[in-house]
């Protein structure tokens, strides 16, 4: 992903967990339920990384790592 560096990661982030979020709601509305109501649809938290600096083994082991991380 590529924007001007005025926007925060953080913002970049919430910004594309609400906007995903909306839209996978309105494709599949039945996981409504069993994902937002009281639990969420996204982990806290996000990863930043630039492409010089990060590998893409690097990133792939940081999602593995996430999926696994207990609750």
């Amino acid at each position: 992903m590529q924007t001007d560096p005025k926007h925060s990661p953080a913002d970049i982030a919430r910004q594309f967990k609400s906007y995903s979020g909306k839209h996978l709601l309105e494709r599949r509305p039945e996981i409504q339920e069993a994902y937002f109501w009281g639990g969420g649809f996204w982990k806290v938290g996000y990863y930043v990384g630039t492409t010089g600096a990060v590998s893409e083994e690097v990133v792939e082991r940081y999602i593995e790592e996430t999926e696994q991380a207990p609750e």
